[in-house]
Parts: structure tokens; C-alpha cells; sequence
């Protein structure tokens, strides 16, 4: 038996009085943070809600967010962690596909108004019983009538609990990734994917109790939620939680907190190397800034060797996805790093590169990368169809291609599917085109990524335009705003008259690239 909620429970016996999360001005310990876990796993089940059952979370950077995920795994339940910028249609959609019971949603800010598109969406979602506004005070009431709050939820509730007696292979969360066949799939993480990656992720970044780590990647994001959270949990390690990142207050905050531990993308990396307002004590950051950690896509070399040099805090780079728990291969500390590797395999897991044939490739030529091992999914869930395509004998196939060098360090180098990656957050041009063609005057649409020096990508977006239709790029992207998460939409729209196109009348996206690149 094994339940993910055990390191919380561990860490509030051994370091009960220990501060482990600060947000602004509120520091709570171990033992609130999981005494008020508690409190949501029995208010959880006096609604009803236990083994198996979906719950859906929608939170910022906040302590509200550890509170719930816990208070979800100690009810036997599943956690259904969202990204804080879907919209209404995209909520609804999750809601559904992931057949969730119940619903956790923060109220959100005036510029972002979670509450009201989450509610929204819950009230387009019969199976999904239950919806929780979070509020930015426990005892406020939900800024809308008639809904419960988390407040209320765990209101009388006891600061004890049983949890449930979950098995390893027991799917402890349901984690969103798409691919550029459809839809966004729900990958399937079991207790032991996850408790496994939390422990050597500790191990890779040498975390100590001691450890002082700001968190600024999105909870409801794989990297940070098992890289940061549940391992600084692991750990007993103090985090420090900011909902945005902004480079003057991320450098203000490992400035008042002393941060020893930090975590990004490489588009965060690039702001923290471009501030240079003279506002802060760098050399005591840096002294105190034992290591950087970069994931989500491929770190510049150029911003590595500046950002190091600036600096003198090494930062390690690794790969993961999210069906992986998420890390797959990493520069190990105490092992020589590679400027531009994701390194070497991490504990347990085993990678190979193949051809088209299934083949492994001799050592310095590219190959898909697979890998197999205790971080690997359950599988997408209700997807038997991508199952069989993605998980073939163990293997999972990441669709990202790789070369290995003489010393085993592995080289992404590109990928076989079309997913950007913009300042560390997929998107899926399927996705994006879909919406797009909902437009009276789109008749056609073609999405591909454009380099950025800040963003590592960009959105581009090429339309034909209905016959008699017109439309602004200003207009469209306008309409693309509101319809789709602030990252996805397109940043750049061209009109054309006809997309290029195979003999079999398949979109040539290559071509598209080819033209890109010719004209800058």
C-alpha cells in the first residue's frame, strides 16, 4: 500500500514546527499544512468522495494548492490539476473528459477571473458534482451566490484524519498534455510514479531541510509539482511561493528568503540575466544560491555560460515529460555537465534511441528517444487507441528525437511531433487551429512555431481567409484571445492565399518553416 500524502505526513511528525510554505507575508508550518489537508480529506468525504473519484484543481502559487492536492490523495481520491489560464470551453472539456466529481476552483483576480469562467464551465458539466470556490480568505464567502467555498468545506471538520489506504498502482493524479492528433489526454500518474520521482528529484538537487526553494513554475505543472513540491515536502525544505514570475520580484524574494534552490524555464532564466537594476545585493543571492535547475525545453547554451558567468551558480538541465513523471535524464550532480545535454539517465529508468523501424541507432545519430521504467504513466486516460501507439512493450515513445555521445549524454535535437514550446509551456497547433476555423472568416489555418530570443518560440499563424470574408490580423487575434489560454493564442497571423500542400493534400508545415526561415 502506498498513498503520495505520506511525505506530508512525515515531514509534519519529523519537523512539525518547521516552516514549509510562505506566500507573501503567511508562512504556515508542517503540521498545518497537513492538518489542514486533513481537514479537506473529511470534508471530501462527507460529500461523498473517495476511491477513484476525480477532483479537479484550478489554483495560483498559493499554500490553498498543497492544501487541497493532499487533502484530495488523503481521501483516496484523484487530483485533476489544471492550468490557471484555460478558459471556459477548454474547464468544460477537462471537467468531462476527466469525469471529475468534484471541483476546485480559486476566484482568480480581476484581470484573470478563474471563479467565474471555472463555475462557469462546472454548471456545463452534470457529472461533476461538486465545485469549491477558493478564496483568497478561508472566511470569505464565495463571490458567488450560492456556491461553497473551501472555507466551508473544511469548516468543523477535524485536523485528523485516516488516509486512505491506497495501492502503489493506484492512479494518484490525472495530469493534461496533448499531442498534434487531438485533444489534450489525461496521463495517468500512479502513487509510486510520482513518490519515486519526488525522491530522486531530492536527490538530484542535493535538497536538505535547510533548503530554501522558490517556487514561481506553476504548481499545476508536473515539473514543479514533483520537482519542487512534493520533493521539497520529501525533504522538509522550506518553499517560498510566487504565482508569477517577474524578475525583480523573484530576485527580491531569494534575496529576503536567502534561496538556495531555484527551478525554471529557460525564458525565466533569460529575464533574470537581462534585470540589471541596481536594486539588490547579487553577490549575497549568489552566495547563497547553491544551484539552478532548468527544464521544460532546451536551455540556450549562450544563456547558460552568461547566466553562470554573471552569477557563478551552476545550473543543471534535464528532460522529462509529463507521462514521465516527469524526469527522465538529467546532469547529475558530482558528474561532468554538458553545456546543451540533458544529460544521463536518472535512477531506475533506461533509455534507448530507435530509428523509424524500431532499431536502435549506433551512438551519435539521431533516434526517437524511448524510455522505460517506474517513471512511466498508467497510460492516457480512456485513450486505449494512443496507448497502443505511445507504450509499445514497456517503451514509451516520446516522439522527441536525440543523439547520444561517447560518454552516454544525451542531445535533443528535435522533435518528430509539431508541439512549440513557448517560454517552457507546450502548445499544440491542433489545438490552436481548431479554434481558429471556428472563425466565419477562417477557412483554412496552419499553426507552427517561430524562434523568439525571449520565448524560445513563438506562435505563428498562417490563414486563408473565406471567399468574400475579411478580417484584421488585430481583429483575429483578438477573437483567439478570448477563446483560448493567454500562452497558446498567436502572437504573429499572415494571411495567404493558399498553404502549401502534399500530392495527398496534407499541409506542408516544413515548407512553412523553409519560407520562415528564408525571410529572416
Amino acid at each position: 500500500m502506498l498513498n503520495l500524502s505520506v511525505i506530508l505526513e512525515d515531514s509534519a511528525k519529523r519537523f512539525a514546527g518547521k516552516e514549509a510554505f510562505t506566500f507573501g507575508d503567511t508562512t504556515l508550518n508542517f503540521a498545518q499544512v497537513n492538518g489542514a489537508a486533513n481537514q479537506i480529506a473529511n470534508g471530501l468525504r462527507n460529500a461523498g468522495i473517495g476511491m477513484g473519484d476525480k477532483v479537479a484543481l484550478s489554483c495560483f502559487n498559493l499554500p490553498y494548492f498543497p492544501m487541497v492536492y493532499f487533502g484530495i490523495l488523503k481521501a483516496g481520491a484523484t487530483v485533476v490539476p489544471l492550468s490557471v489560464l484555460l478558459k471556459t470551453d477548454e474547464i468544460e472539456y477537462h471537467l468531462t473528459d476527466s469525469d471529475a466529481k468534484a471541483y476546485f476552483c480559486f476566484q482568480g483576480t480581476t484581470d484573470l477571473p478563474m471563479g467565474e469562467m471555472g463555475h462557469a464551465a462546472f454548471q456545463k458539466v452534470g457529472a461533476c458534482e461538486h465545485f469549491f470556490m477558493i478564496t483568497a480568505v478561508p472566511t470569505d464567502p464565495s463571490p458567488i451566490a450560492g456556491t461553497n467555498t473551501l472555507g466551508s468545506l473544511m469548516a468543523g471538520q477535524a485536523p485528523t484524519c485516516e488516509t486512505a489506504q491506497t495501492s502503489a498502482e493506484d492512479t494518484a493524479i490525472i495530469i493534461y498534455t496533448s499531442g498534434t492528433t487531438g485533444r489534450p489526454k489525461g496521463a495517468e500518474l500512479t502513487h509510486s510514479n510520482l513518490m519515486l520521482n519526488a525522491v530522486l528529484a531530492a536527490d538530484l538537487g542535493s535538497m536538505q531541510k535547510e533548503d530554501n526553494l522558490l517556487i514561481v513554475l506553476p504548481l499545476f505543472h508536473i515539473f514543479a509539482m514533483t520537482c519542487l513540491m512534493n520533493a521539497g515536502i520529501y525533504r522538509g525544505a522550506h518553499s517560498v511561493l510566487l504565482p508569477r514570475f517577474n524578475a525583480e520580484t523573484v530576485f527580491g524574494l531569494m534575496q529576503k528568503h536567502k534561496t538556495t534552490l531555484f527551478a525554471g524555464v529557460p525564458t525565466m532564466y533569460w529575464g533574470l540575466l537581462n534585470y540589471k537594476e541596481d536594486k539588490f545585493d547579487y553577490k549575497a543571492i549568489a552566495e547563497n544560491l547553491r544551484l539552478g535547475m532548468s527544464g521544460g525545453a532546451a536551455l540556450p547554451v549562450q544563456v547558460l555560460h552568461d547566466f553562470e558567468a554573471r552569477f557563478g551558480v551552476p545550473v543543471l538541465e534535464g528532460y522529462g515529460m509529463s507521462e514521465g513523471s516527469p524526469v527522465v535524464t538529467f546532469n547529475h550532480p558530482g558528474t561532468e555537465r554538458k553545456a546543451g545535454s540533458v544529460g544521463t539517465e536518472v535512477w531506475g529508468v533506461e533509455v534507448k534511441l530507435v530509428d523509424d523501424n524500431g532499431d536502435e541507432v549506433a551512438q551519435g545519430e539521431r533516434g526517437e528517444l524511448l524510455y522505460r521504467g517506474h517513471n512511466v504513466m498508467k497510460g492516457y486516460y480512456k485513450k486505449p487507441e494512443a496507448n497502443a501507439k505511445t507504450l509499445v512493450d514497456g517503451w514509451l515513445h516520446s516522439g522527441d528525437v536525440a543523439i547520444k555521445d561517447e560518454d552516454g549524454y544525451y542531445f535533443i535535437v528535435d522533435r518528430t511531433k509539431d508541439m512549440i514550446i513557448r517560454g517552457g509551456l507546450n502548445v499544440y497547433p491542433r489545438e490552436v487551429e481548431e479554434m481558429m476555423i471556428k472563425h466565419d472568416a477562417v477557412s483554412l489555418v496552419a499553426v507552427i512555431g517561430m524562434p523568439d530570443e525571449k520565448m524560445g518560440e513563438e506562435i505563428k499563424a498562417y490563414v486563408v481567409l473565406e471567399e468574400g470574408q475579411s478580417i484584421s490580423s488585430e481583429d483575429l487575434m483578438a477573437y483567439c484571445k478570448e477563446h483560448i489560454a493567454a500562452y497558446k493564442y498567436p502572437r504573429a497571423i499572415e494571411f495567404i492565399d493558399a498553404l502549401p500542400m502534399s500530392a495527398t493534400g496534407k499541409i506542408l508545415k516544413k515548407e512553412l518553416r523553409r519560407q520562415l526561415a528564408e525571410q529572416s
